[in-house]
């Protein structure tokens, strides 16, 4: 009995036995694991774009600055077009 129980040939078959049990979990576990995967780098792809547009937001301050200062000369012409036209 002992003999016939640590034969190789009942080992291999414990361990297709075994193979044979776990493998669909192992595979449903890699097939997860590869979504997981493209989820996160879709994530970490739309985390870097934002950031990219927060840091040239960043960098526009200057144009806004420059807006700024055309509306402001843009009102005074108004109001000089305006004290003008009420004289007449």
């Amino acid at each position: 009995m002992y003999v016939l129980a640590n034969e190789p040939s009942v080992a291999l078959y414990r361990l297709q036995e075994h193979v044979r049990r776990s493998l669909p979990e192992l595979a449903q576990h890699k097939v997860d694991m590869q979504n997981w995967e493209v989820q996160s780098q879709e994530s970490i792809y739309t985390v870097e774009y934002a950031c990219s547009a927060v840091k040239s937001m960043t960098f526009s301050n200057v144009h806004f600055k420059s807006i700024d200062g055309l509306l402001k000369q843009a009102i005074n012409l108004k109001h000089q077009l305006n004290t003008v036209q009420s004289r007449r």
